[in-house]
């Protein structure tokens, strides 16, 4: 297990639409591993396998609020399969350190993946934990937070990174 650099925006990498994994091998374990390592080293509650520069449909979740109480999720190839309600709360990422914004999503989801034994799993998710499953599958398609925004909202919003970035 290592901890890997989170890639930031504007990298290019974070909009690329990423490939299904296929066989689940030792490279896949560790890539997991890694990922959990550098989610709860950043800190944050989710990281997807593209924003440490592995085109993979791979995320790690944990919504749980003491370390002692970890409930770590890792999906592999998760796609939500239903979803209903709305919910309206801040975001942020850890590839757009320091930016948040309020975004909409949907409050209840069901996700059906792989864990890392490639047993098939549904996991059933509302509130946080359906806003940062739905975030981290984002990533697998290219799609960042900002992303969701109104149109004229998110060219500020882009304006406002791109300048602290400079």
């Amino acid at each position: 297990m290592s901890l890997r650099e989170i890639l930031k925006y504007p990298d290019k990498r974070l909009r690329k639409k990423c490939e299904p994994v296929g066989k689940i091998d030792n490279k896949i374990l560790k890539l997991l591993d890694d990922l959990a390592d550098t989610m709860y080293k950043a800190p944050g509650v989710g990281l997807a396998a593209p924003q440490v520069g592995e085109n993979l449909r791979i995320i790690v979740v944990d919504v749980s609020t003491k370390e002692e109480d970890n409930n770590l999720l890792e999906l592999i190839n998760p796609v939500i399969s239903k979803s209903g309600g709305k919910q309206d709360s801040e975001e942020g990422c850890l590839s757009i350190p320091g930016f948040y914004s309020n975004i909409t999503r949907k409050n209840s989801i069901v996700v059906e993946a792989l864990d890392r034994k490639g047993n098939e799993i549904n996991i059933e998710a509302d509130d946080l934990l359906s806003r940062v499953l739905q975030h981290e599958i984002d990533h697998l398609d290219g799609i960042l937070f900002f992303d969701k925004m109104a149109k004229l909202k998110k060219e500020l919003f882009i304006k406002k990174i791109d300048k602290a970035f400079r």
